[in-house]
């Protein structure tokens, strides 16, 4: 094996070749030091502002050029992200974000003031309306809001649309229903609306038990919510039963669209007889994930919920755009329209792909999750799935095994969940890996399989960071250098 190949798989008697991951330390120094730290200087400052509100001078960072780009560049060196190397992390859809879609948010004409008029936010408006119209497409939807900043936000969204549909139908109902594998974010979403949660257990084959849905159906089911592949990646095979269970209660069926990215071009949610849903645009339309910043989740109704969509939406009246009031509005759930360059990098992605393109992406995460999971040597008790799986570490713990697969250049996969899978490790390669990747991350996962339990326990060693105190670090963070000198 050369050392100029990290991603050739391993043979059976040897591991895959060690990554070392930047770091930075000397003999004097056991991190990069901050800007600050290389060096200030006292600038005075004059400001018009009140004098309680000011000070007369700020120290500042004084370094060359060089050094600076270098810091920042030592510091990009010892982080991971997804430009570093894979990031199947289970569920996330960890996925590189094509630079196409920056250059145009960079656009000076992009940067639109959300305060202009509508007639001179024409081009803008038109954007935001043909992504409604795109996304509705997609999801099988009548209709879609761009308001909500995240996924859990058009969850929440989404369960207040059906709760104001409920009561104006003169309805007040007061449990909605969640299967126990369903992402987290499910349950407060339903919980913070004022919904008492109803956890559905699964069946012996990971998907929805029937027999304990209907136990669980009564006239207070405001919705069941439902994410199709589910966490396992598994395809909810008696959907169409569901729907029709959950409807006969006078429910809604609520879509969340973590896993949407399995069905482009193949299947709508709207089809199934989902009646709202939200959309990852980070997840399945490849705009930035994660990070703290801003991001979208919007969410389409069927015909009888659009009067009860976020104030405002767009139409198109004639040869204009123009927003609206819907009749029925549960109000603003963000400012203005949405988070703007985070959509038109969505709309952006839609329009390269295309019908085929989407579909061919969906196809190439299938395959590639797939591939990737014939080629470990770990028990994966469910199938046959989509565009994720979940594999089990046995007797392993799969924390452990998971930092191991750091020392190897890879992200590891999500860990101990869903809990119906001991030890879980829940795997999404996505469409974006080539086979030379997946080959990686397989060699990774062998080489974890096969540590010893001393190895497992001491990972990972070749990372700017070694293993932490989790649980030390979740109790008492620590979020600056200061708090770490105190």
């Amino acid at each position: 094996m050369s050392q100029q190949d990290p991603v050739e798989r391993a043979s059976e008697d040897e591991e895959p070749l060690h990554f070392e991951q930047a770091s930075w330390q000397t003999s004097e120094e056991t991190y990069e030091p901050l800007l600050s730290e290389k060096g200030t200087s006292e600038v005075t400052v004059e400001s018009p502002l009140p004098d309680d509100l000011t000070r007369d001078s700020v120290e500042l960072p004084e370094v060359e050029e060089p050094e600076l780009a270098r810091h920042y560049t030592r510091l990009s060196e010892m982080n991971y992200g997804v430009e570093s190397g894979p990031f199947p992390l289970g569920s996330c859809t960890m996925k590189y974000n094509p630079k196409f879609t920056e250059d145009l948010a960079a656009r000076p004409d992009a940067s639109v003031h959300p305060d202009r008029s509508e007639q001179a936010s024409q081009g803008t408006l038109q954007v935001l309306h043909e992504l409604q119209g795109y996304l509705a497409d997609i999801g099988g939807m009548d209709a879609v809001t761009l308001q909500p900043p995240a996924g859990a936000a058009g969850e929440f969204t989404g369960i207040l649309i059906a709760k104001a549909y409920h009561e104006a139908n003169g309805d007040d109902r007061s449990e909605v229903i969640v299967p126990e594998s369903a992402h987290g974010t499910n349950f407060a979403s339903a919980a913070m609306a004022g919904y008492d949660v109803v956890s559905l257990p699964s069946d012996e084959n990971g998907r929805v038990d029937t027999e304990a849905l209907d136990a669980a159906l009564s006239e207070e089911t405001a919705a069941l919510m439902l994410t199709n592949p589910n966490t396992l990646g598994l395809f909810e095979r008696d959907i169409e039963e569901i729907a029709d269970m959950v409807h006969d209660v006078g429910g809604l069926l609520y879509y969340d669209g973590a896993n949407l990215n399995a069905l482009l071009g193949r299947a709508r949610p709207g089809d199934m007889g989902f009646d709202v849903m939200h959309y990852n645009v980070h997840k399945t339309f490849a705009t930035p994930h994660g990070g703290g910043g801003p991001g979208a989740g919007p969410v389409g109704v069927v015909e009888e919920l659009r009067e009860f969509l976020p104030d405002p939406h767009i139409r198109e009246e004639g040869d204009t755009y123009e927003r609206y009031t819907p009749e029925r509005t549960i109000g603003k759930v963000h400012g203005y329209d949405g988070n703007w360059l985070v959509l038109l990098k969505a709309h952006a992605y839609i329009t390269r792909l295309g019908d085929s393109g989407l579909t061919d992406a969906s196809a190439k995460a299938v395959l590639n999750a797939n591939y990737l999971a014939e080629q470990i040597d770990y028990e994966i008790p469910f199938g046959p799935f989509h565009h994720e799986f979940v594999a089990s570490a046995g007797e392993q713990d799969a924390a452990d095994a998971a930092k191991r697969m750091l020392d190897f250049g890879v992200h590891p996969p999500t860990t101990k969940w869903p809990e119906i899978v001991p030890e879980a490790l829940m795997t999404e390669p996505t469409e974006i890996e080539s086979k030379r990747t997946l080959d990686q991350l397989a060699a990774a996962f062998d080489a974890a399989k096969s540590s010893s339990g001393e190895t497992l326990a001491d990972a990972p060693n070749r990372t700017a960071v070694g293993r932490i105190d989790q649980t030390e670090a979740a109790r008492n963070p620590r979020l600056s250098w200061q708090a770490l000198d105190e």
